[in-house]
């Protein structure tokens, strides 16, 4: 577990921008168990990547004409009964932090695993995220 005084504004990051989060498993069942619209969730982690790729991208694709109805976030070592609930939805994916997930009607339809965010810009991230929106929103 990481202390919530260094993770709270790497947390903000994303939530100061609409994004709503997650801290228990009962709150992503309310979530990732509905079975209408669309759900873009944030695996939030402290490493490099999530800060410099990861939430950028995220943010950046919602620069978009479609995009998801709710967006969510866990954050991996910090909100450990959330993230692993999580986890069990974006089945048959490993863990993977950071990772972003987009859900249609309860399925999973869009996955973006730690190894898709690493080394690639926000932008490349974004636009990937903005053809998943395209398609699914």
């Amino acid at each position: 577990m990481y202390p919530v005084e260094i993770t709270e504004p790497m947390a903000k990051d994303l939530t100061a921008f609409g994004f709503k989060s997650l801290g228990s498993s009962k709150e992503v069942d309310d979530v990732l168990g509905h079975q209408e619209g669309t759900v873009m969730v944030v695996v939030n982690s402290v490493c490099g990547c999530a800060a410099r790729n990861a939430r950028p991208g995220a943010k950046l694709a919602l620069e978009n004409d479609k995009t998801p109805e709710n967006l969510v976030t866990v954050f991996a070592g910090v909100d450990q009964e959330a993230t692993a609930k999580a986890r069990e939805y974006m089945l048959p994916y490993p863990p993977s932090s950071p990772s972003i997930a987009l859900f249609k009607d309860g399925k999973l339809v869009h996955f973006l695993e730690r190894h898709h965010i690493e080394g690639r810009s926000a932008e490349i991230i974004a636009e990937n995220l903005k053809m998943a929106f395209d398609r699914y929103c």
